[in-house]
């Protein structure tokens, strides 16, 4: 534990479990909307703004952050609108976004390809104590909303149709999801990257859907993988000198195929006990059908 010493590790671990916390909050109602992908484009929009903080001597996460949020909102208003063409709109938007990084972070007198990299891929020696505290507020922010509109969100994301039928307002709760979704995405890119955030968004809900048929013990299961993954990469990476991201998003992925390949005989024992419980005497037209998985509409 002698790595606790050092300022620069208790400040990437706290920013670490924030982003354990945020991500997986996040990611649930993207995987449910089928938008798993989102966060990927969202990081390469936060490019630009990263670059517009070097070039401007603005702080880069709190440019990113207003950069990404303009972005999500251009992205929601694409899907709208956007119809046949609207796949070429958000591929300008992805690659413009990219393009407008690395342009701006060269012209700025102070930044080089070594800032944007620690940008792109994580960097636990360059999480400041501004960035500490830009990472509080914006994750305190995602999980007011990711827990406060839990049953709203969780509605919209699974029918769009039956939450407008209820009174729900489908648009602004779809552009508040996507709000969320670009600000995780500035939260996580001091510790993850903004080239692996979505992983981290995504396999963390795909690992937990393995193990539970609930919404709610599937955000329980995802955040704890994701706190889990990322302070052991946090860890890792310190003693092995090696990337934070790429060794966060491995652990997750090595996560996944774990409880992917514990689910198994858990679901075969559940069919045999469900089989067991069936009275012998009943057609098989009568029976009951099996409770669907997690992440196909079971309730909050």
């Amino acid at each position: 534990m002698d790595f606790l010493n050092y300022a620069f590790m208790q400040r990437a671990l706290l920013a670490a479990v924030l982003v354990g916390v945020t991500a997986p909050a996040v990611g649930i109602y993207l995987v449910q909307r089928r938008q798993a992908l989102m966060g990927d484009g969202i990081g390469h929009v936060a490019m630009t703004g990263v670059g517009l903080g070097f070039l401007l001597t603005w702080s880069p996460v709190w440019m990113a952050t207003a950069v990404s949020v303009l972005g999500a909102v251009l992205m929601e208003l694409i899907r709208w609108y956007g119809r046949t063409r609207g796949d070429i709109a958000l591929a300008m938007l992805f690659y413009g976004g990219m393009a407008g990084g690395v342009m701006f972070i060269n012209l700025a007198p102070t930044g080089s390809n070594a800032n944007l990299n620690s940008y792109l891929f994580g960097s636990l020696s360059t999480v400041s104590e501004s960035d500490v505290t830009a990472i509080c507020v914006l994750a305190a922010f995602v999980v007011l909303v990711t827990l406060g509109l839990r049953r709203h969100l969780f509605a919209v994301s699974q029918d769009e149709e039956f939450a407008r039928v209820t009174g729900l307002p489908v648009r602004a709760l779809n552009l508040l999801t996507a709000v969320t979704a670009a600000v995780t995405v500035t939260v996580a890119m001091r510790v993850v990257g903004l080239l692996l955030v979505s992983a981290l968004m995504v396999v963390p809900v795909a690992a937990a859907q393995q193990l539970t048929r609930s919404f709610t013990a599937t955000f329980a299961v995802a955040v704890a993988i994701g706190v889990t993954v990322t302070i052991g990469g946090t860890v890792t990476s310190y003693y092995q000198d090696v990337p934070p991201g790429a060794t966060i998003v491995l652990l997750t992925i090595g996560a996944f195929i774990a409880l992917t390949a514990l689910a198994a005989p858990l679901a075969r024992r559940r069919a045999r006990a469900a089989a067991a419980a069936q009275p012998a005497g009943d057609p098989a037209e009568c029976a009951i059908p099996a409770t669907r998985e997690a992440g196909d509409g079971i309730g909050v």
